[in-house]
């Protein structure tokens, strides 16, 4: 089923808001942040595809980047991409985004494809951690409600014994435990078979993250 899906979500976590200090640094704060348009990351049919994070930003460099899109096989597609990120004082800011995904690896077990139009994940640092946004276009293969919650989660049914072909995760925000003010935002997450099958691992559309107190400390999205 496809529909026009427009989507803002804001998510503020930091060290304040966890009850926590925010780190005590002698020559302050210094932020930092990477983008990603999308990655992938499965294993289907004894075969491992791994493209890497498309079209990468960093606020240390590269600080633009874009990608021209491709196929991975009859696993996924993407389109046009580009990432920007940025350091203006003690702030940094991570754009990510991309167009015309289509996975069509659930194909070849009874499922749907999956589309998605138009996405973009965004994050900046604040004073006491980092704030997230995320937009998507239209979908296809799945439905969402007008009005998508952070980690909103949607089972695509179909495999055995009543198991999930997939999940996908819009507006999905990871944190590290426990919270130290940085965060990683992705505009939709689909993990695969993730009850058990015949096929395994992650595909992400726009990454964002940011961490306020320190280079290098941007949690990554999940192994």
């Amino acid at each position: 089923m496809r529909g026009r899906v427009l989507v803002t979500a804001t998510a503020l976590l930091g060290a304040a808001a966890a009850g926590l200090p925010a780190p005590a640094l002698a020559d302050g704060p210094t932020s930092t942040g990477w983008g990603s348009s999308g990655s992938v990351d499965v294993l289907v049919d004894n075969q491992h595809v791994v493209t890497g994070d498309l079209a990468r930003c960093d606020a240390d460099g590269p600080t633009t980047a874009r990608t021209t899109g491709g196929d991975t096989g009859d696993v996924a597609v993407f389109g046009l991409g580009a990432t920007t990120c940025a350091r203006d004082g003690a702030v940094a800011t991570v754009a990510a985004g991309g167009q015309r995904f289509e996975a069509d690896v659930l194909k070849r077990f009874g499922g749907p494809a999956i589309t998605v139009r138009t996405y973009s994940a965004g994050c900046s640092t604040t004073k006491n951690g980092s704030s997230g946004t995320v937009s998507i276009g239209e979908v296809g293969g799945f439905t969402v409600p007008s009005s998508i919650p952070a980690n909103y989660r949607v089972l695509i049914p179909g495999g055995e014994a009543g198991t999930a072909l997939a999940a996908i995760t819009i507006n999905e925000t990871v944190t590290p435990q426990p919270a130290d003010g940085s965060l990683v935002t992705h505009a939709v997450h689909i993990q695969l078979f993730p009850q058990g099958g015949p096929a395994s691992g992650n595909i992400y559309l726009g990454t964002a993250a940011c961490n306020p107190f320190g280079k290098g400390g941007a949690p990554q999205p999940p192994a």
